[in-house]
């Protein structure tokens, strides 16, 4: 009953606070935060603590692959230098800085460095709800360094927990072996198992066993990474990348609009989730501490977050020039970016669940059976930091993208525009084709070709405009004229639709058809408006 109440808790937190932030136009973790901390001290209500393992093995390999599914490899490429830097240099950076403030704050150096460990990566879920305000390359650079610093992290997480329990003994030569290692071997199980899982799906012909798949998939990859002491963040980015690649040739259509419902929907409740159980965790963190812990949890939160905040602005603003120094190919001067254009990547570096669910699992005794001693001041700092660059970051993440004057990638509306004009022209020329193999009559012919024609002259009115090649004012209205009759055509069907949708409604209520009827009715009237509004955007 318990598990039940705090389901409901949460879910309607959840629903609530998106509905507030979108009101107070207030970055939703931020707000769901807000609002788990204050529920948390409701009586009867707080005192949730999250297992580690539920963040760890449930919510992080979905999030991943979800992230992994829609982010650009091609723009990953791009930019892998740029991306590898910051997920794995940056995350070192931050681990040593955050672990040499910890000390002078006195933390014993094992615990520092694991305390520096669990703030080093940034948090995919706090990154991509802000992402979307950004242009495609920093977007994708943003996501995939959330992605993939986990990784590493980890690593060094779990080097940080052994010393400092006494189970381990390794040097620097030892984590990057264990990074290499743990790299090496996520990426190995991540291509087996999208090449597993394409053979798979190759023969399962049925939509609900092939979305059943799809939702095993992140934890089939993780879970083998995991065993073999791998990283299985790396695994499940790896798996996710490759069937972009390779998939879209096999998965069934049908499939792909029930996983993408599927997939929004359930990263979109786990996202909002996490931040509630972060804020509903407060209560847990200070419960039982005196007034001195709590003052002195303050303190050293201040100094850690301030560490964080400058090491990521510092390595921002001194890799490049490195960069810039070995690398002197024109290709790559045409990349850089300003000072201005590069603050926005820096100042989104949030921290979140996967760092709070980090900190929980440090053991509470070391390998003699005392206590571990600076645990608790770890989890303090961990969820003041946490609140810290949430509220600091997020209330002003939109005057720093205002500031950077960052203009939107002109290329992704253009290869948009180019992709539908090709697919037209593509079905345009296959017609006839394809006609006569099905043996289909040339009036249905004749139809089906002033649709494609009135299409592409559509398409091309779109790309002339766009391109701004019509100078002369008559003629430029005379072309938006066209463009208006076509967006006031689909507007009408759009209209008709709820009457059509009234009618089947008024006929399952009569009891002149059954409800199973009006299902599949209603079925291909939400198609034809999904055809009419086209597809959202996945950012």
């Amino acid at each position: 009953m318990r598990a039940l109440e705090v389901l409901v808790v949460v879910g309607v937190l959840v629903l609530a606070g998106s509905v507030l932030a979108r009101r107070l136009r207030l970055p939703p973790p931020l707000v769901l935060l807000a609002l788990g901390t204050v529920v948390g001290f409701v009586p009867g209500i707080g005192g949730v603590e999250m297992p580690p393992d539920v963040v760890l093995f449930l919510f992080l390999p979905a999030l991943l692959y979800w992230e992994s599914l829609t982010i650009s490899l091609r723009q990953i490429r791009a930019d892998l230098r740029a991306i590898s830097l910051a997920s794995i240099g940056l995350v070192l950076a931050t681990a040593g800085t955050v672990a040499v403030v910890a000390h002078a704050l006195g933390l014993s150096w094992p615990m520092a460095f694991v305390l520096g460990a669990v703030l080093a990566p940034t948090d995919a879920t706090a990154v991509s709800t802000v992402a979307g305000l950004l242009p495609r390359r920093a977007r994708t650079i943003l996501r995939a360094e959330s992605l993939i610093n986990d990784g590493t992290a980890l690593v060094i997480f779990g080097v940080a927990v052994g010393v400092a329990v006494g189970t381990l003994d390794v040097g620097p030569a030892g984590i990057a072996w264990r990074l290499v290692g743990s790299y090496a071997g996520g990426i190995a199980v991540g291509l087996v198992l999208a090449l597993l899982v394409v053979e798979v799906r190759r023969r399962l012909h049925d939509t609900r066993l092939e979305n059943v798949m799809s939702v095993l998939t992140p934890f089939l990859a993780y879970l083998p990474a995991e065993l073999i002491h791998a990283s299985g963040v790396v695994a499940v980015v790896t798996c996710g990348l490759t069937l972009t690649q390779i998939a879209s040739r096999v998965i069934s259509a049908r499939a792909r609009v029930q996983s993408a419902g599927f997939w929004t929907l359930t990263t979109f409740l786990l996202n909002g989730s996490l931040f509630v159980l972060v804020g509903l965790e407060l209560h847990a963190v200070v419960e039982g501490r005196t007034a001195a812990e709590l003052w002195t949890g303050v303190a050293a939160t201040l100094w850690v977050a301030l560490t964080v905040v400058v090491t990521r602005l510092a390595w921002g603003n001194t890799m490049p020039y490195v960069v810039r120094a070995l690398d002197r190919r024109p290709q790559q001067r045409l990349r850089r970016v300003g000072f201005r254009g590069r603050l926005p990547g820096q100042w989104a570096g949030f921290r979140g669940a996967v760092s709070l669910a980090a900190a929980l699992a440090v053991p509470t005794t070391t390998s003699a059976g005392g206590p571990l001693e600076g645990r608790d001041l770890v989890l303090l700092v961990t969820f003041g930091v946490i609140v810290v660059l949430l509220v600091v970051q997020g209330l002003t993440l939109p005057a720093v993208i205002r500031f950077s004057r960052l203009q939107q990638d002109p290329a992704e509306e253009e290869e948009r525009l180019l992709a539908e004009r090709e697919m037209t022209r593509a079905g345009a020329e296959a017609l006839e084709g394809r006609a006569a193999e099905l043996g289909v009559p040339e009036a249905v012919v004749e139809r089906v070709r002033e649709s494609y024609e009135t299409r592409i002259r559509q398409q091309h009115l779109e790309q002339v405009l766009a391109d701004g090649r019509v100078i002369d004012p008559d003629h430029r209205a005379a072309k938006q004229r066209v463009l208006a009759e076509a967006a006031v055509e689909s507007r009408l069907r759009l209209a008709l639709l709820a009457d059509k949708r009234e009618t089947v409604v008024r006929l399952r209520d009569e009891h002149t058809i059954d409800d199973a009827v009006m299902r599949r009715v209603m079925a291909q009237l939400d198609a034809e408006e999904v055809r009419l509004l086209g597809v959202e955007a996945d950012d």
